[in-house]
């Protein structure tokens, strides 16, 4: 069984996915962590992130591993370090490359084969697994959403302003839902969740009873 969670930044996408798998006992693949590593090894490497060839070559170059709730890249965790307001910054950039779609689209869908899977993303109902069996599209409130960004932000010792995460938020929001290649919006059959009013714990047992719903 596939299970998909798509949404905007902040509205806790990969949170929510993690609870889940793990309540259901399924794999779970945050796949919005592999663009944050493709776009951590560019900027690590000095790479212009608006050079799309070069950007395109970079995916075949990294071994991307997921273990323990980790992500491992090339061999060194980087899980906090994709977090990092410069890589979010960049991550919808990397995204908007058709040649790295295709790339981790393909590994994915790898990811899911033989195995029931929770799956989170901007695309994951839409394009990476059309006929998934249970899909989900989270909203909240452009406040909220930076709340939350915020409050991470500060638990990392970083200080960053309200109004900053505001028009970061809009910028990649416009870059996500305006791109040529998979561009963000829900699926038809997707069960819209809007977020704001409720902790993640909360959104985590509201999918869990429609999805256990659906497989009985």
């Amino acid at each position: 069984m596939i299970v998909t969670i798509d949404g905007p930044a902040g509205t806790g996408k990969s949170t929510v996915a993690r609870i889940l798998a793990s309540r259901l006992g399924f794999e779970f693949l945050n796949t919005g962590a592999m663009y944050r590593a493709v776009a951590y090894a560019c900027l690590q490497r000095g790479i212009d992130l608006n050079d799309v060839q070069a950007v395109g070559h970079v995916p075949a170059t990294l071994e991307i591993v997921f273990a323990n709730n980790r992500l491992i890249l090339d061999g060194c965790d980087v899980t906090e370090a994709i977090r990092g307001q410069q890589v979010t910054q960049f991550a919808s950039v990397v995204a908007a490359n058709e040649v790295v779609r295709r790339q981790l689209v393909e590994l994915q869908r790898a990811a899911a084969r033989g195995v029931s899977l929770v799956t989170e993303g901007r695309d994951q109902g839409t394009v990476v697994f059309e006929k998934a069996e249970c899909k989900f599209f989270l909203t909240a409130s452009a406040e909220e959403r930076a709340r939350r960004r915020q409050r991470e932000l500060q638990e990392k010792g970083e200080d960053v302003s309200l109004e900053e995460l505001l028009a970061q938020q809009e910028l990649r929001d416009e870059r996500d839902e305006t791109r040529a290649c998979s561009p963000l919006k829900p699926a038809d059959d997707a069960v819209i969740i809007d977020t704001t009013p409720m902790s993640l714990e909360e959104v985590a047992a509201h999918l869990e009873k429609i999805v256990r719903d659906r497989i009985a």
